[in-house]
């Protein structure tokens, strides 16, 4: 799935950006699936129109909380 053509180059930014921060949090955040399923929660936030840094790391937070909490 490419997203290129779907935003501008800040919020591609940005969306990078919050997925890196987010994944740097926990021991697993470099597992291919982990980061997927981050990514997708990103992309959901910002093709909601919501493209801040601060929306995009807040998405990525809560799809973390989402992916320990069923580990569990």
């Amino acid at each position: 799935m490419s997203i290129e053509g779907s935003f501008d180059s800040r919020a591609l930014t940005n969306m990078n950006i919050a997925l890196d921060r987010v994944c740097e949090r926990t021991a697993r955040g470099q597992e291919h699936l982990v980061r997927k399923r981050i990514a997708k929660q990103i992309i959901k936030c910002a093709r909601n129109g919501k493209t801040t840094l601060g929306d995009l790391t807040a998405a990525g937070r809560r799809a973390l909380i989402e992916i320990v909490s069923s580990a569990k």
